[in-house]
């Protein structure tokens, strides 16, 4: 029997494996020589890789001496991971992150004790929103939060932390783009500060998260040479500084050290010697106007990457990109294991509407989420919508006692609406909105008027359900009953009056 008092499931590092131990090394004498310039940018290095750790479990139950927990600028319970860390803590934790723990922004980390946690110390980091046409922003950030929380680490002689995934697909993050940048952080702070950690651990919970930090991990951690020859080929082209930051090319200052003229050097002149330049320059073999790079005149960056950004070739490209990511969201849809998802009864299909058109019924208050994988969510969506799209159809969103806990953050509806393929928008018929409040009228007009033009015309705003009988009838809509006491509550038994599809009234 276990003392009372003691937590279960604890698991102790010792015994988990290292990432050294995860695959045979190759005989180093087999490891042929390298040519000139392919010398890979993350070599094996045996003594980085026993640091390291990749683990599929729940980071709460790690005896490490940090963890990090992503969280929002507030840190409150919105997040399911800040609730259950706020739970487990106990009250002094959140004592003192109202105490100690201020003015709190995107990329910050902050330190705290574990408390009642099995780790002694939790260092708190805010992630980035993802906004694909702000992805270099939200790129940088997200390296600050890892290189960050390292530093503090660093800073304070912890030895033993525990990361799990700081880029949430709740924020609208693709989970292959950030696991580059945090794996690619660790292993540049590892190459300087390896000596100061004895063990870095990668805590997934989710098994696409697993699979994907597993297919990564060997680009920047090489297991043997074998791996590393391997590696350069899938790196991408962006592999940061020598810190593992995201590189902005247009942003490099173009500016030497003692811009000289290349003839000065051949005479082997120094920078602070006396010379003549209008000798030099009338000279025939005196250096030509212009002739460094720093007096080359260069076309403004910003203006090139506009007229790119403009032309037609770059949005057809767009075009296909966007039609290569639907096409890898409805092949993991076809993949995944969705029954959790499934079984929350927000979206399903409901028999069809008077003029034979699919409907599609959406329930607000039965979307949790601030507590599930909203990508895999969205893999639902496209798994139970992609055949029923093919052809026209209608959409009922009931936003009957739904709350803030309910609704998606901005920024992933407009994710989920970009990734979405033309047809779901071109082959919609009618999306009817059945008791929206006055805030959900005015958000709905600001997505459809800003992000979602083509489908303006198609939302109308019902105040109950007896109005969608005048296009559904009553044995094809199947939804809760409870929706229709709602309905009864807010109208009275009996009401009729011409909906409202606008909010041109407001």
């Amino acid at each position: 029997m276990e003392p009372l008092g003691r937590k279960q499931n604890v698991v102790n590092v010792a015994d988990l494996t290292r990432w050294n131990f995860t695959q045979l090394l190759a005989d180093e004498e087999d490891k042929p020589e390298q040519e000139n310039g392919t010398k890979s940018p993350f070599p094996w290095r045996s003594d980085l890789n026993s640091k390291l750790i990749l683990w599929k479990g729940d980071i709460f139950a790690l005896q490490v001496h940090a963890m990090v927990h992503p969280t929002n600028e507030t840190i409150n319970s919105k997040y399911a991971m800040t609730a259950r860390l706020l739970q487990e803590a106990g009250p002094e934790m959140l004592s003192e992150i109202n105490s100690t723990v201020r003015g709190f922004k995107t990329g910050d980390a902050r330190l705290t004790k574990g408390h009642q946690l099995l780790a002694r110390h939790v260092v708190h980091t805010v992630g980035p929103r993802f906004n694909a046409k702000y992805s270099t922003a939200a790129e940088g950030a997200l390296f600050s939060c890892y290189r960050n929380v390292l530093q503090l680490a660093n800073e304070n002689s912890i030895k033993t932390i525990a990361f799990c995934p700081i880029h949430s697909s709740q924020r609208g993050y693709p989970i292959e783009q950030g696991a580059h940048i945090a794996i690619r952080t660790v292993r540049r702070f590892l190459e300087k500060f390896g000596p100061n950690f004895e063990t870095i651990i990668f805590a997934c919970k989710e098994n696409e998260m697993m699979e994907t930090y597993q297919r990564l991990m060997p680009l920047y951690f090489p297991r043997n040479w074998k791996e590393e020859e391997e590696a350069k080929e899938y790196l991408p082209s962006d592999i940061g500084n020598e810190d593992g930051e995201p590189v902005i090319a247009e942003r490099k200052i173009r500016i030497v050290d003692k811009p000289t003229f290349a003839a000065f050097k051949n005479l082997g002149r120094e920078f602070d010697e006396t010379v003549d330049l209008n000798k030099e320059f009338r000279s025939p073999d005196g250096p030509a106007v212009g002739c460094h790079e720093f007096a080359v005149m260069k076309e403004d960056i910003d203006k090139q990457r506009l007229c790119t950004l403009q032309a037609k070739p770059s949005s057809e490209q767009l075009e296909k990109d966007r039609a290569r990511l639907y096409d890898r969201f409805l092949l993991r849809a076809k993949q995944e294991d969705l029954t959790d998802i499934a079984q929350l009864q927000c979206i399903y299909q409901s028999g069809v509407d008077r003029h034979g058109r699919p409907v599609i019924v959406f329930i607000g208050r039965n979307l949790p989420a601030n507590c599930i994988d909203m990508e895999r969510m969205l893999l639902y969506v496209i798994q139970m919508m992609d055949p029923v799209a093919d052809n026209h159809y209608t959409v009922v969103y009931l936003h009957s006692l739904t709350t803030a806990d309910n609704l998606p953050a901005t920024s992933f509806m407009k994710y989920a609406y970009n990734i979405l393929h033309d047809k779901y928008k071109k082959n919609l018929s009618s999306f009817y909105i059945v008791h929206p409040n006055i805030w959900f009228k005015i958000s709905t007009w600001f997505f459809t008027t800003f992000t979602a033009s083509e489908i303006k015309h198609k939302v109308h705003h019902l105040h109950g359900t007896e109005y969608l009988y005048a296009y559904i009838n009553t044995d094809q809509f199947d939804v809760p009953q409870w929706i229709f006491e709602y309905d009864v509550k807010v109208n009275g038994p009996r009401y009729y009056a011409p909906p409202e599809d606008t909010i041109d009234e407001l």
